[in-house]
């Protein structure tokens, strides 16, 4: 997930170089978008990581 957001994010920054706003805005919302996906993962996964390990002990 962060893979892609870093991608999308250098599509903006490209986009944004040669002028294309409109495309360099999408690009970033899609990134951050994808960022705060993968941060809500993360989250969501180190919590089941913690639970499970608790209840093996």
């Amino acid at each position: 997930m962060f893979k892609w957001a870093l991608i999308f994010l250098i599509i903006a920054g490209i986009a944004a170089i040669l002028g294309f706003g409109g495309i360099a805005g999408a690009a970033a919302g899609i990134a951050k978008f994808l960022f705060f996906v993968g941060l809500a993962l993360v989250a969501i996964f180190l919590v089941l990581g913690v639970m499970a390990g608790k209840k093996l002990s």
